[in-house]
């Protein structure tokens, strides 16, 4: 990942409403969550909860699939690892970070 992705992606979460629903999102898993779903667990409104998610596919965080008149959202998992190596290049001497890859219903962090 380059320092500008990073900073697009950091930028991203750096917001409570994005950063809640990317962490639904990473809890989901591979399943990943309704826009509607979304919304309603945090308690935002359509329009808005549509700004938030748009900043996150910009960032790369997040990926939708359209299923007919709804919208499905997953986190992009190859993107935070991405993300996280970033951060964490060169942390604790070189030693290997372990990657997070979903399992079949949650993330094996």
């Amino acid at each position: 990942m380059e320092t500008n992705q990073a900073i697009t992606a950091l930028t991203a979460l750096g917001h409570a409403t994005r950063l809640a629903a990317y962490r639904l999102l990473v809890e989901a898993g591979p399943a990943g969550r309704m826009a509607g779903d979304i919304g309603q667990a945090l308690g935002v409104p359509g329009a808005t909860l549509s700004f938030h998610l748009k900043e996150l596919l910009l960032a790369g965080l997040v990926e939708s699939e359209s299923q007919g008149r709804h919208v499905c959202y997953r986190a992009n998992f190859a993107a935070m690892n991405g993300l996280v190596d970033y951060l964490t290049h060169n942390c604790c001497a070189g030693a290997t970070v372990v990657e997070c890859a979903p399992a079949s219903d949650a993330c094996a962090c």
